[in-house]
C-alpha cells in the first residue's frame, strides 16, 4: 500500500494542514496509533462547503465535504509522520459528524464520502469501524467533520 502513489493517481496533492481552531493538536502518536483530530472540509484555507444537511446541503455535497475531510486527515497525518506514510499499517476507525436538521437521517450516506475515499486510497487497509453522528452545529458552520484512528507499524 503506497498512500502517496494512490493519492497522486487520484490527482490529489495534499494541502498544508489547517491550523487548530482551539486548544488541541492535530495528531497524537501514542501506543502504535495515530489519533487524528476532527478535520473540516477546508480547501485553500476556507470552507469548501457550509450549512446544514437537511436544510440547504444535500447528501452529495455532504459526501464531497466528507471526502475533503479525509484528504485533510491524510495531510495532518503526513505532517505528524514526517511524510513517511509507510508507517501506516491500516485505518482502524473514523467518526463522522454531520451538522443536520432533526429530521435528517442519512448521516451514514454522507460519511460514506470519507469511508469510500479511504478504501479507494488504502484498499483493504482502509476498511474501518465507524460512527456517523448528527449534531446541531459544527465549527465555522461546516456541514461535516471527520476524525480518524490509524494503526502504525513498528
Amino acid at each position: 500500500m503506497n498512500i502517496v502513489e494512490k493519492l497522486r493517481e487520484a490527482g490529489i496533492e495534499l494541502p498544508k494542514p489547517a491550523a487548530p481552531l482551539a486548544a488541541y493538536v492535530p495528531v497524537v502518536l501514542a501506543g502504535g496509533f495515530a489519533y487524528v483530530s476532527g478535520q473540516l472540509p477546508m480547501k485553500d484555507g476556507k470552507l469548501a462547503f457550509s450549512g446544514t444537511l437537511g436544510n440547504g446541503v444535500d447528501i452529495q455535497s455532504g459526501q464531497k465535504a466528507a471526502e475533503i475531510c479525509a484528504i485533510n486527515i491524510f495531510a495532518a497525518l503526513g505532517v505528524a509522520l514526517g511524510g513517511d506514510f509507510s508507517k501506516v499499517k491500516r485505518l482502524v476507525k473514523i467518526t463522522g459528524f454531520c451538522a443536520s436538521t432533526p429530521d435528517f437521517f442519512d448521516h451514514p450516506k454522507v460519511v460514506n464520502g470519507a469511508s469510500e475515499f479511504f478504501k479507494k486510497i488504502m484498499g483493504e487497509n482502509g476498511a474501518h469501524a465507524r460512527a456517523a453522528l448528527g449534531v446541531a452545529a459544527l465549527p465555522l458552520g461546516a456541514p461535516v467533520e471527520v476524525e480518524a484512528i490509524f494503526e502504525l507499524s513498528e
